[in-house]
């Protein structure tokens, strides 16, 4: 039986707390938790975030997106540097650099960061990949595959939901073509309604041409189809819990799924107490919801410049960070040297006019100056190997 602790909440984290309920997990302690959030179920309310820092307090802590603030999001910073097993709604900041940040802290203190990212693992998700992969191999039944189509149909079409939204699919993007190289958009000329009828296009490593597009919510869920030169495959992934997926083309099926149960089994895996087998497909992990974040990120860019967006897949470790800054001042310092050597050169000039022999002396002493900057900004260079410092990134798959 785990104990968890509550920090805000959100429709998923509800999920994910009934859930627990119902196999016999307690919530023992929330922050920050609106009065029937949680649809019913009760959980003690505690005066301040810092309580959930204590392990004794509880075993893991669930973060919701709702009412998200600056404060929160340093609590959930603080809860990382301590090392504390978090499971965190997806997303709850549309920040790259926020995700990143925390996935760095992640890397040193060894926190698991389990994402509220459950669809990849649905039955239905994990025989559509094999469906592709045996297709793009030219081994499947359904000839040579022509697209993916993705169609979202949400009640709230405004930029915010939107982009949350694709934060969410595009982890089913990533598990079903591969990470995406380009990325593209179409939406209608006035900023303020693009975003009703917003498509997106993906590429990536499989070559398999990807949309996702927002539609009316006549029944808010997710349409996955798979069309091919001999046949399609179409999975219905209704918002309705309580409503199962239902798949159509070879072998029709239909199945129930539990969000928040599957979650849960990603927070027990993630810290070594699974009760069963691990899926085919891995479960995501918080950098797969850092780079969903960053896709998400990359989509009001593409639609303000009218044009495709190349991905490049970047590892954010600290010897990155030093390598951007010192690159960032190097450039500051060589045009700060161009300024003193004109400043310097004037000064001089009109020292020498006017008989000032303190300020000539200064201003003939440039040189040194702008060595002496140069030189200390060359000794920066060592501090990686004064404090031990790797390129190396840690594996991204592995949350410890």
């Amino acid at each position: 039986m785990m104990r968890l602790g509550l920090l805000g909440s959100d429709a998923r984290i509800a999920e994910v707390a009934a859930a627990a309920v119902r196999r016999g997990d307690r919530l023992v302690a929330g922050f920050d938790v609106p009065e029937g959030s949680l649809g019913g179920l009760q959980v003690p309310p505690l005066g301040s975030w810092d309580r959930l820092l204590d392990a004794a307090v509880c075993d893991a802590v669930l973060v919701g997106a709702d009412g998200w603030d600056d404060s929160r999001a340093q609590a959930v910073r603080t809860l990382v540097q301590a090392g504390r097993p978090l499971v965190l709604a997806q997303p709850l900041e549309l920040s790259m650099l926020w995700a990143y940040e925390l996935d760095m802290i992640r890397r040193d203190t060894g926190s698991l960061l389990v994402p509220c990212l459950p669809d990849r693992l649905h039955p239905f998700i994990m025989r559509l990949q094999e469906v592709i992969a045996a297709t793009l191999a030219g081994v499947g039944d359904l000839g040579t595959v022509e697209s993916l189509h993705f169609e979202r149909r949400l009640i709230d079409r405004s930029r915010t939901t939107v982009l949350a939204q694709l934060s969410r699919d595009a982890d089913l993007v990533r598990a079903l073509a591969g990470d995406p190289a380009r990325l593209s958009t179409l939406g209608g000329p006035d900023p303020d309604s693009a975003w009703s009828t917003l498509a997106v296009g993906l590429t990536g490593p499989t070559q398999l041409p990807v949309r996702w597009q927002v539609a009316p919510a006549g029944d808010p869920g997710l349409t996955i189809r798979l069309q091919a030169t001999q046949g399609s495959i179409v999975i219905e992934a209704p918002d309705d819990a309580s409503r199962p997926w239902t798949w159509a083309g070879v072998g029709a099926d239909r199945a129930n799924f539990d969000r928040g149960a599957t979650v849960l089994g990603m927070l027990d895996a993630a810290r070594g107490n699974a009760t069963e087998p691990a899926a085919a497909l891995p479960a995501a992990t918080w950098a797969d919801a850092a780079r969903a974040i960053e896709l998400a990120e990359t989509v009001p860019r593409s639609l303000a410049r009218g044009r495709s967006i190349d991905l490049h897949r970047e590892e954010f470790t600290e010897m990155g960070t030093f390598r951007g800054t010192m690159a960032s001042l190097g450039c500051g310092l060589i045009m700060l040297a161009l300024m003193v050597i004109i400043f310097a050169t004037l000064a001089a000039g009109v020292a020498r006019e006017f008989g000032w022999s303190l300020v000539g002396t200064i201003a003939d002493s440039w040189p040194a100056i702008v060595l002496g900057a140069l030189g200390l900004f060359l000794l920066l260079q060592l501090l990686p190997l004064l404090i031990g410092a790797t390129g190396r990134p840690p594996d991204a798959d592995r949350e410890t």
